[in-house]
């Protein structure tokens, strides 16, 4: 007898949760020798927690009106309601004693929308589009539709309703779900799989995207193995990618992300790029790890034909205006109405600022941080267009270099969603739309050689849009070494948990929280059975634990969570939650960060944390910063043990962003901090560090107990106008030692160097 066993109560990613117990299909034979049983699937509440769907809340059993689900006039008991566009991630269960052969189903537009509505069906493996329902309006009977699974090798399934003229009444409905279960198979041997045999081709203008996913989907039905990339440069475009629809942190929302490298619903892959370069054209995101066990990518590199961003050279400036030379072929625009427009594949955007990098250095020019700018430009003959700006003020000189920006975070170039065991591996990113890299619930993250720099040759100053490396809501260990970071427009690497705000305490075991950030909705803090930290708002000091009974996504800004045990005592609207099951250790070691926006790095966990043996060049805010708050991104993470320890640190600060106070910068957000009776950070040890800088602060610490700064040596340099300001500021701290660091030219710190907020001289401890 086959006994079926459902996983009602999921745990934190499909991966961990559906691999336990899987078995391959070896012998098509096998699958029709018995007609297989039919069993109704179970939708965990999992999968309703990491659906993305265009508005208001995806229901089990009943429609997006919360009606009886009807689809042609016939009623249905079960099934799951939802508004296209929406993707809903259902994993596959494993069975005892057999499997899982396919999946069956129907769909089609609930007849209880107000209007025709006009919506596509499709279900989808992580690489390719397994059945597709064509256009389905209201009062068309259901579709039915059978695909397999067991002979794709499929862990995962991704049901997908997507909008086709507007979103207008579009109330899909996916009902009469059920898997076939056949006998149990036996178990396929991983294999190589030479994507050239799949119809890659190098050196082409044509997209590469679909003959590489169906690679990726041989490697999948053998279980696994060796993805090998022949040498070469290949094109990928929006036109040959999946188009998949989930959330991603810290970034726009758009409701559908073309995936042209999806390494989705994979086990023990390991992708040999051999040196090739990917380019890809249009918003795209380039490559997607997600769902997926033991994924290695090994010497790849990634970036835009057409950059999202776009450069000019200075050739002259004046009191009144500048002069810049654009390459139009690189990067295309027109002047509309004297303002710029730039020009990419499938997209036009227009400027809302400037970064100015120096000729030679590639150094952001001092003292200018973000430049904001959309004013009067006119065509001065060839490639040079004269800009009504006056940027000689500036310190900007002919042969520097522009960078013409918006704020638009569209795609990641790298996104690495509930995936375990992740390994980078020489892999760069020369470009992207938005972060290079962007890491959320996931777990044990390893990148090691490559980074975010620019490609050889095409004589950019820029890489990233925003950070080089993003990690929300991970956990385990995240290892960054030997890589370089240049010319992002953020972070080399921030590590942060999402923390959510309370907005109602409905009853004494549930709360009502918001997701508190536009860019940052949606994708699921919480599943049921994870640990729930209390932070107190004002304060935000972290609190008491509890764990999550369940949690409902009422739309994808809004989350009702009821808890196991009562709610802690002085809980209230205004605090705020994280996730105390997602905390990851972090290496950082042996980098280069240089010539980059805002600050080096940002980390905000509580475990532990080692940046060593590293290289900040001219980062242009602070090289290293702790932070944390519960009021404007709402990324928290109190940090109880950082060393910082062997670094070189060249000349940073020469602009200034938001919390980069010194080199060192840790800088908690904290609404009411005298009313604070903890610290919010904690043991922190910067040692053996040289700081070659010029007079600007070293440390900067508020709310912070038990920092020691000891046996570094700082050269002071007359390279750019200093600050004036005291080299230690600390503002409500405790325990402080400052203890055997040379200075050049010599001087010996006494407690007049520190500048002290709310923290007592007996809290400062001079051994110099």
């Amino acid at each position: 007898m086959i006994t079926v066993m459902f996983y009602r109560m999921f745990s934190w990613y499909f991966a961990a949760a559906c691999m336990t117990g899987m078995s391959f299909e070896t012998c098509r034979s096998a699958e029709e020798a018995l007609p297989p049983a039919r069993m109704a699937v179970e939708v965990p509440a999992a999968s309703l927690l990491m659906a993305r769907q265009e508005t208001g809340q995806t229901r089990l059993d009943r429609s997006f009106k919360d009606t009886e689900l009807s689809i042609g006039g016939k009623k249905y008991a079960r099934g799951i309601g939802t508004h296209a566009t929406s993707m809903i991630p259902l994993p596959v269960p494993s069975i005892q004693g057999g499997r899982v052969m396919g999946l069956e189903g129907a769909c089609g537009v609930d007849d209880g929308t107000d209007g025709e509505g006009s919506v596509e069906f499709r279900v989808m493996s992580g690489s390719e589009v397994l059945w597709s329902s064509g256009v389905m309006k209201r009062g068309m009977p259901a579709k039915r539709f059978s695909v397999k699974v067991a002979a794709n090798g499929l862990k995962n399934l991704y049901l997908m309703a997507d909008r086709v003229e507007n979103n207008s009444y579009d109330h899909a409905d996916w009902v009469d779900l059920a898997w076939k279960i056949g006998e149990e198979g036996g178990t396929m041997q991983t294999a190589v799989v030479n994507a050239a045999k799949f119809g890659m081709i190098p050196g082409v203008r044509k997209d590469q995207g679909p003959a590489l996913r169906d690679a990726i989907s041989a490697l999948r039905r053998r279980g696994g193995g060796v993805l090998s990339i022949p040498r070469g440069v290949y094109h990928f475009y929006p036109d040959g990618a999946l188009d998949m629809s989930f959330y991603i942190s810290n970034h726009d929302q758009p409701l559908v992300h073309p995936v042209c490298v999806p390494l989705v619903d994979l086990s023990d892959v390991r992708v040999e790029g051999n040196g090739s370069l990917f380019l890809f054209h249009g918003k795209v995101v380039p490559l997607l790890i997600m769902d997926s066990e033991n994924v290695t990518v090994e010497r790849l590199a990634i970036d835009y034909e057409r950059p999202y961003y776009s450069e000019g050279r200075v050739t002259a400036v004046d009191d009144q205006s500048t002069e810049v030379e654009i390459d139009r072929k690189t990067y295309p625009y027109e002047i509309k109405n004297n303002r710029f427009v730039f020009i990419g594949e499938g997209w036009r955007e227009g400027m809302a600022s400037c970064m100015a990098f120096e000729k030679g250095t590639g150094h952001i020019i001092a003292n200018t941080a973000d430049i904001g700018w959309n004013g009067h430009v006119e065509p001065a003959g060839g490639n040079r267009l004269k800009l009504k700006w006056d940027l000689k003020k500036r310190g900007i000189k002919p042969g520097d270099t522009l960078v013409f920006r918006n704020y638009n975070r569209p795609h990641p170039g790298c996104v690495i969603y509930r995936a375990r065991k992740t390994r980078l591996n020489n892999v760069a990113l020369h470009q992207s739309t938005g972060m290079a890299l962007l890491a959320q619930r996931s777990e044990d993250i390893s990148i090691k050689g490559g980074g975010v720099f620019i490609r050889k040759g095409t004589k950019r100053v820029h890489t990233s849009g925003a950070d080089a490396t993003h990690f929300s809501n991970t956990r385990g260990e995240i290892i960054v070494e030997k890589a370089l970071f240049e010319g992002m427009m953020d972070d080399a690497i921030n590590v942060h948990s999402t923390c959510l705000g309370i907005q109602e305490v409905v009853d004494s075991q549930t709360l009502r929280c918001r997701y508190m950030h536009p860019q940052a909705v949606g994708f699921e803090v919480f599943l049921p059975g994870e640990k729930i930290r209390f932070i107190n708002g004002p304060t935000l000091e972290p609190g008491e634990t509890g764990t999550v009974k369940s949690a409902v996504k009422t739309n994808e800004k809004e989350l009702l969570i009821t808890l196991e045990e009562p709610l802690p005592s002085g809980v209230k609207a205004g605090d705020a939650v994280e996730n105390a099951d997602f905390y990851p250790s972090v290496v950082f070691r042996n980098n280069i960060v240089r010539n980059n926006r805002a600050r080096g790095t940002l980390f905000t966990t509580p475990e532990k944390v080692l940046v060593e043996g590293n290289l900040f060049d001219h980062s242009s805010g602070a090289a290293i910063l702790l932070a944390g708050d519960a009021q404007g991104w709402y990324e928290s993470g109190a940090c109880h043990e950082v060393v910082i320890r062997r670094n070189t640190f060249i000349n940073n600060l020469t602009s200034r962003y938001q919390f980069t106070n010194a080199i060192i910068s840790i800088y908690p957000e904290v609404k009411q901090l005298n009313n604070q009776k903890d610290y919010y950070h904690r043991n922190i040890l910067i040692e053996d560090n040289v700081f070659k800088t010029f007079d600007v602060p070293l440390l900067f610490a508020i709310s912070t107990e038990n920092i020691k700064f000891i046996n570094n040596r700082v050269i002071y340099n007359n390279d750019y106008k200093g600050w004036g300001q005291k080299p230690f500021q600390f503002r409500r701290c405790a325990n402080i030692l400052i203890k055997g660091n040379r200075v050049e030219p010599p001087r010996t710190w006494t407690i007049a160097d520190c500048k002290l907020e709310n923290t007592p001289e007996s809290q400062v401890h001079m051994e110099e």
